[in-house]
């Protein structure tokens, strides 16, 4: 299909899960606990969707 636009991957990027709000290392963002699972990781005896199971998420801080 002509109209298709290529997929850019970033192998060299880690993954962001859906808690964080920036990349890791991001000027003004640092790491954070998870607030849904308490930085434990696991809701129900599974990954928690938010941090993707590693209990912190990305967030911005500061506010000017």
């Amino acid at each position: 299909m002509a109209n298709e636009k290529p997929v850019t991957v970033h192998p060299d990027k880690p993954k962001l899960n859906p808690g964080d709000q920036a990349d890791l290392g991001t000027p003004g963002a640092g790491e954070n606990v998870c607030r849904e699972c308490q930085g434990t990781g696991k809701l129900r005896e599974k990954d928690c969707p938010i941090c993707g199971g590693t209990g912190v998420v990305i967030e911005e801080i500061g506010g000017a």
